[in-house]
Order: C-alpha cells, then sequence, then structure tokens
C-alpha cells in the first residue's frame, strides 16, 4: 500500500466503509464494516485490504498480470492501469451513493464506480460505467465487473479453513436448493505452499458460477455466500441480470476475493465497442455483510429487494391468485371447464381468476404456432369476452398467460413481423424447440406486442398477466448493429424490461407474474419490474415442500407465488401440506377444486381465511429455519418468518423419518416466544409443546406425510 490511511473514509448508517490506493495508483476497498459491528468494535469482522482493485475490467488484445490465471475476473492490466481522480457522495432520500472515477491516460478511458446503500440495510449495491474518452480511437472492452473486491475472509495462516462457501442449485421442479462446502472442498486452500513464488500475489485457484444465455437462472441461483464457522461473520451477494452473468471467488493476498457482473467476452461472446464517448453500464450485483450468520444475512438481503422494487399495490395486499393449469387443466382450458371453477374458487375468497395456456388454440397442439394472441372461438363459441365478463361477475379480476417473447414457427405472425425483428445466427433465424426468438431492441417488435397489451386489457378486461419462458436461446442475435452477440443479447434483455416498464405506466394497475418455465429466471432484474414470481413447475406437493422452505432465499415472501393445488383423490392431509406450501408467501391456487368434496373445500376454505388473516404481516417479515436451509431429501422442513409487530410464522414439514422433533426458536433480538398456537390445519390433532425455558418447540406429528402452520408470540 503507498498509504496506510483511507483515501476515502465512507460512513453511512449501514456501513463504514474504507477505500485505498494501492501502489499503481488503483482504487481498492480496504474494509466494509457494518455498523451493527463498529458499535460492537467487533476485532473479528476487522481486515486489511487485499490491494486488490474496485473495477476489473478487460480490453481486447489485453490479459493478466502476473497472478492470477487469464481466466480469472482479476488481475488485468487495465486495471492497474486505472487512476484514481477524485470522488462524489450523492444523496437521494435514504439512498446513499459514492461515485469514484478512475482515468487511464495511456489509451483515454474513464471508469465510474458506483456504489450505493440504502439507509441502515447493510447492504451494498455496486455497478459501473466505461466511458471512451480518446478523440479517434475505437476502443473492445471484453469485461467490466460490477464490483471486485478483496480481504473478505479475516488473514491468518489458515485463513481457508475460517470459512464456508454456499451455493444454490436451481432446476426445472427443483429450485433454490442450496448446499455448504468448505474452501479447501472447491479448491481454495494453501496447503502444501509453503510460499508462492516470487512477483506472485495468489495461486491460479478459483471457483465461479455462470449462466449464459437467457434462462439466467438455470442451474444455478446468481448468489452466493461465505459464512464464518463461527456465525460471526457472513458475506452474501446476487447478481442482478435477466441474461448472462458469472461471479467468482479466489485467493488474493492470503484472503478471498469477490468479482462479480454481467457477460464476458470469454464466457458469453460479449465483446462490446465503445466508439470515442460512447459509454456502457455493467449490471448491478449487491453484495451484504453482517456481522452473524446466513439468517442475518438473508434478512438483509431481504430488506434491500423490497427496496429496490419497483412500487405495486400488488406487493402491499397480496391477494390470492387461482390458476387454472396446475394439476388443474394444465393447457386445455374451455368456456365449460374454466365455468365450473368459477363458484369454488369464488369460495375460496380468491381475488384473481388467471386462464393459463391454451386459451388462444383450437387444439393442443399450439407448442408452435402461438404468437398471434388472439382467444379461440372453439374453446370459447359464446365468446372470450362473455367468459372474461362472468369471471368479474363473481368478484374475481381475470388474467390470462401470455409468452411476450417468442413466436412459433407456425404461426402467421412468424411471416408479418420482419427478419430482423428475431434473433439470428448466420443469416438464419434461431429456432429453438419449436419457436423463434423475438428481439425487443426492435422497435416493431415492442410496438406489435404493444397492440397485443392493449387489446387484452381495453376490448377484453384483463387485469392480470402470467408471462411465461420456455425456451433457452444461449448465443443471442448477430444483425442489428451491435458489436457482438452478447452485447445483442444483453441489449434485448434491457430492451425487454424497460418494455415491461412501459406496460406498468400505462396499466398501473395491471399485475405482470415472472415465470420461466417455473424459476428459470428468478432473479430481482426480473424482480425489481415485475410484482410477482412463480417459484416452480413442481407437481409433487411433498417435493415442493423443500421449494417453499427455501424460498424465501431467493424471492421475499410478498413475491414468492407457491402452488397450492389440492385433489379430490388424495388425504386431507396431503391436501393440507400442499395448502401449506404456499402460506408463507402468496398463495398460488390451482388444482380440481370443482371435483374436491365438501369438506375438502371447507379444508382448503380454511387455509385461505388463514391466509387473508396472517397476510399482511409477511411483506415485512424476515425469514428463519429453525432446522438449517433446507435440503432437496430432508425429513422434516422448517421456514419461519419473523414479522415486524406479530411474532413468528412457522411451517413445519415432516415427510419421513421420526415423528418427533426438536425445534430451537427465537425471535431476532435473542428473546423468546411464550406461546405456540396451531394455525393450520386445526382439525387434525397436533401434539406441540413449548418450552420457554430452553427456547424448544416440541413436536410429535403423524407417521404420514403432513405439515402445519404455527404462529408463536
Amino acid at each position: 500500500m503507498s498509504d496506510t490511511s483511507p483515501t476515502i473514509r465512507w460512513e453511512t448508517t449501514a456501513f463504514t466503509i474504507d477505500l485505498v490506493l494501492n501502489e499503481a495508483g488503483a482504487i481498492c476497498v480496504r474494509s466494509i464494516l457494518p455498523a451493527r459491528a463498529k458499535a460492537q468494535k467487533s476485532a473479528s469482522l476487522l481486515f486489511e485490504s487485499s490491494e486488490l482493485p474496485l473495477v476489473s475490467v478487460k480490453l481486447a488484445g489485453e490479459g493478466n498480470t502476473a497472478g492470477k490465471t487469464a481466466k480469472a475476473l482479476v488481475g488485468s492490466y487495465l486495471s492497474q492501469r486505472l487512476k484514481y481522480e477524485n470522488h462524489e457522495i450523492q444523496k437521494d432520500g435514504q439512498v446513499e451513493t459514492l461515485e469514484i472515477n478512475s482515468r487511464d491516460a495511456v489509451i483515454g478511458i474513464l471508469v465510474i464506480a458506483r456504489l450505493s446503500i440504502y439507509g441502515e440495510i447493510p447492504a451494498l449495491r455496486s455497478s459501473a460505467t466505461i466511458t471512451n474518452e480518446s478523440k479517434d480511437t475505437d476502443i473492445t472492452v471484453t469485461q467490466l465487473s460490477s464490483i471486485a473486491v478483496g480481504g473478505l475472509t479475516t488473514k491468518s495462516q489458515e485463513w481457508y479453513h475460517g470459512y464456508t462457501l454456499l451455493t444454490a442449485t436451481n432446476g426445472w421442479f427443483r429450485e433454490a436448493q442450496w448446499r455448504e462446502q468448505t474452501l479447501p472442498e472447491i479448491g481454495i486452500d494453501n496447503d502444501g505452499i509453503c510460499e508462492l513464488p516470487d512477483g506472485h500475489s495468489a495461486s491460479q485457484a478459483t471457483f465461479s458460477l455462470q449462466s449464459r444465455g437467457s434462462f439466467s437462472t438455470s442451474s444455478h441461483l446468481p448468489m452466493g455466500a461465505l459464512r464464518s464457522i463461527d456465525d460471526k461473520d457472513t458475506w452474501l451477494w446476487q447478481v442482478e441480470n435477466n441474461g448472462s452473468w458469472r461471479w467468482e471467488i479466489g485467493d488474493y493476498k492470503d484472503s478471498i476475493y469477490l468479482a462479480a457482473g454481467g457477460p464476458t467476452g470469454m464466457d458469453h461472446n460479449w465483446k462490446q465497442v465503445l466508439k470515442p464517448g460512447q459509454s456502457f453500464s455493467t449490471v448491478p450485483v449487491a453484495l451484504t455483510r453482517v456481522a452473524g450468520g446466513v439468517e442475518a444475512a438473508f434478512a438483509a438481503l431481504t430488506d434491500y429487494r423490497r427496496q429496490i422494487r419497483r412500487p405495486h399495490e400488488d406487493n402491499e395486499n397480496l391477494p390470492i391468485i387461482f390458476n387454472d393449469y396446475m394439476n388443474c387443466l394444465m393447457g386445455d382450458p374451455d368456456e365449460n371447464k374454466v365455468a365450473a371453477l368459477l363458484d369454488p374458487v369464488a369460495k375460496m375468497g380468491a381475488e384473481y381468476f388467471v386462464i393459463d395456456a391454451g386459451w388462444y388454440a383450437d387444439d393442443s397442439t399450439w407448442w408452435d404456432d402461438v404468437g398471434l394472441w388472439e382467444p379461440s372461438q372453439k374453446r370459447f363459441p359464446s365468446g372470450f369476452k362473455v367468459l372474461l365478463d362472468k369471471i368479474r361477475s363473481k368478484g374475481l379480476i381475470p388474467g390470462l398467460w401470455l409468452e411476450p417473447e417468442v413466436v412459433g414457427v407456425r404461426s402467421i405472425v412468424a411471416n408479418r413481423l420482419p427478419k430482423e425483428a428475431f434473433f439470428q445466427e448466420c443469416g438464419q433465424r434461431i429456432v429453438e424447440n419449436g419457436r423463434f426468438q423475438l428481439d425487443y431492441h426492435h422497435p416493431e417488435v415492442r410496438t406489435w406486442m404493444d397492440t397485443v397489451i392493449h387489446n387484452l386489457v381495453v376490448n377484453y378486461g384483463a387485469g392480470y398477466f402470467k408471462f411465461d419462458y420456455n425456451i433457452e436461446v444461449t448465443q443471442g442475435t448477430d444483425i442489428g448493429g451491435s458489436s457482438s452477440t452478447g452485447v445483442a443479447h444483453l441489449e434485448h434483455q434491457r430492451a425487454y424490461l424497460s418494455w415491461v416498464r412501459s406496460l406498468l405506466d400505462r396499466y398501473p394497475t395491471l399485475v405482470i407474474e415472472n415465470c420461466s418455465s417455473g424459476g428459470q429466471r428468478m432473479e430481482y432484474a426480473m424482480l425489481s419490474v415485475h410484482s410477482l414470481q412463480s417459484t416452480s413447475d413442481q407437481q409433487d406437493p411433498t417435493l415442493y415442500a423443500a421449494i417453499a422452505a427455501a424460498m424465501p432465499t431467493a424471492v421475499v415472501p410478498e413475491q414468492s407465488a407457491t402452488w397450492a393445488y389440492p385433489q379430490p383423490e388424495w388425504s386431507d392431509e396431503l391436501n393440507a401440506l400442499s395448502v401449506v406450501n404456499s402460506l408463507l408467501g402468496r398463495v398460488y391456487l390451482s388444482g380440481r377444486l370443482d371435483k374436491l368434496s365438501p369438506d375438502q373445500l371447507g379444508l382448503v376454505v380454511e387455509g385461505m381465511d388463514v391466509y387473508k388473516r396472517i397476510r399482511f404481516d409477511l411483506k415485512s417479515a424476515h425469514p428463519m429455519w429453525p432446522l438449517g436451509l433446507p435440503r432437496w431429501h430432508d425429513d422434516w422442513l422448517s421456514l419461519a418468518l419473523a414479522t415486524k409487530d406479530n411474532g413468528i410464522y412457522l411451517a413445519i414439514w415432516r415427510r419421513g423419518g421420526a415423528t418427533e422433533k426438536d425445534l430451537p426458536l427465537r425471535f431476532p433480538n435473542g428473546q423468546y416466544p411464550t406461546t405456540a398456537k396451531v394455525l393450520y390445519p386445526s382439525r387434525f390433532e397436533t401434539d406441540a409443546t413449548w418450552n420457554e425455558t430452553s427456547g424448544m418447540l416440541s413436536l410429535k406429528l403423524s407417521d404420514t406425510t403432513c405439515a402445519r402452520l404455527f404462529h408463536l408470540l
């Protein structure tokens, strides 16, 4: 370090952040100390800067300096050449932003690092903007990370044994499943290395996760966490992009660094050419740090997500939504089937009735013919508007399923729009699973879909849309003047979100749900705009329990649409479990309600009544997991939501194993509840004993698969 004193000390109600210059003059994070830890003078959270530049940027033709391998996101020549010039702090209400300007005099490049904090929430949102300031030279950027921070683990001789890494797989039908690994297990440690060779500040070891293409959360959530083994220090981060992304950790100067951002040239064919005067800004990345364990980190991230989300009355009122798809009509609606569901749905107290896939097709072979979005006269001979008016007459707001980003290869729309309106590769429209991909960067696409939405909202009366997306395009598009296919893909994704925002501007009461083969685009680029998120296409309620219990790690409760789909052939315990799955999020009701017996209907109605009593507590609640983060094959699962003023709501699932379980429970402030009451289902015997002294809830449940919802005060 050129100086031990900070170049910038940024003191906020959430953090004290020190930034310094390394020997090359590049700005680096020296420390990020949560305000709570500062007040407690927590020595375990202090660390020395790793001298890693805050901005990690690469240009075409330039690789890395000595240190990390060229595959790593850090260590580039340009990152070291960027010299700090000045900074500015801006305030807008509770949002405080630090902008840091750095320049490269060799080529003529300005990079602005932008760090934002939202009040007292210990979360830092980071992005960067690069500008070509040269007079006559184009530059080609192949990487611009949103953040790079070193020194995440405290320095010691065996620093690699003090922390574990948490990541989340996210498959179709198996979303948000977290796993924990030690740093040596992922190949990051110094065992056997007495001393790094001269001139080397790190090994070549890295661990990274990434996604390429239009399914932004296929395989993994764009998240990660570092947890100290004593639970006194936790870092948690998320990348906010509805397309490609990458984050990486590795060793540097005897500690761990994090670098994260959107697409890169190496991973996603992203090469952004900037002419003189042109700029590019990265996708946001959020980083939290707490003086505690993963529950405290997820609480902070939950508060942050609520801050960056577009305000909508849907997230204040949490209405019950019925959708006719899952374990119900399954994409085969008609006016008689829908009409048969109306009375039982209204009896449930639902507030929206969504007609899912199939309403636009005369038969079931509609997959590769979508795109016109006109209702089928064969399915609805009495008139589609007549049916939607009938839905409204029952006190329900009608909604429709739509895939606004695709056109089937057999659709007449495929020939109505110009060829340039579709993703292409080498002069051919890209075909994926019988569909063409629309490019929302093209103005005729937005004009066409504006017409479709106007027709369905104004002429038919739709007040809700489930925007689904069921193909994954990995290669982007090579037309439209973009400098690479990865750049064109990102431009499309940003244009798509801009279009969704424009719909909400025009129709402010319209509710738009985000869905993508369940949760394959379940991240906060999409969820900062859309009201709620479809969490899975899982049809087995017992398996769904593991998803429901984990969902607050990915989505705040008031945006988390989780299916409850009772069936006439299921036992009462299984139907109740299906309802419990949805009660600590957004009730997303389906199933054959029209075929349930009066007694079965009564069981579901009880669950909906409970939800209406507790839902207003959920929108400010924080998640807890008394049995630890859920795992796919666990016999017992738990999810608790700690509310602001009304105690704790606790969901428990027993899927096998022992019939008895003790659960440790306390409020986030360390105090214990005094009472525990079963909220749902009330008709089944539940042996529950609350021990205020030990803070344990002792349960004995049926030896069949079952679930319960408790209220602890």
